[in-house]
């Protein structure tokens, strides 16, 4: 036999939509609550820092200079003659002091009878070694040029 105590009114008993039943009276977070706002916490850092260490990492590219082999090339399509040969030196002596700190290579090659011409750059780093940082190949057609290799000329500087 059942008592009822009159002055404890019982609760009325709550499903949830899982089908568990539910306390109206919580008091503390579970400790699956806790973990998933600590995730989701840690996704939120870690997300702020990976910006920021890009940003930062862009901001140190911004620094240095850009380098690009096609203004070697923009030079060579202001003349009108080519000659073959190998040719390289510092770039700063080109481009200006920003660039003291790379060098170039250059080979120029006639590829067709008709004067057509190869110019292939690359950019080196100074102090970095043999790594190419940045190369561009193009054609040039300079009818005025002396007679290459193909067309019975000397190789020469």
């Amino acid at each position: 036999m059942k008592v009822k105590l009159p002055n404890q009114p019982t609760p009325p008993m709550t499903w949830t939509a899982a089908g568990l039943p539910s306390c109206r009276n919580r008091r503390a977070f579970s400790l699956l609550e806790v973990m998933i706002a600590i995730a989701v916490l840690f996704v939120g850092t870690f997300a702020i820092l990976g910006l920021i260490c890009s940003s930062l990492a862009n901001a140190r590219r911004l620094q240095r200079p850009l380098v690009d082999a096609s203004a070697l090339v923009s030079q060579l399509s202001m003349t009108n003659k080519l000659v073959e040969g190998e040719y390289d030196g510092n770039l700063g002596d080109i481009l200006g002091k920003e660039y003291s700190d790379y060098k170039y290579v250059g080979v120029i090659t006639e590829v067709q009878s008709n004067r057509l011409f190869e110019a292939d750059y690359s950019i080196y780093n100074v102090h970095g070694g043999n790594e190419v940082i940045s190369r561009t190949t193009t054609l040039l057609f300079r009818p005025d040029s002396p007679p290459g290799s193909l067309d019975g000329g000397h190789f020469g500087q």
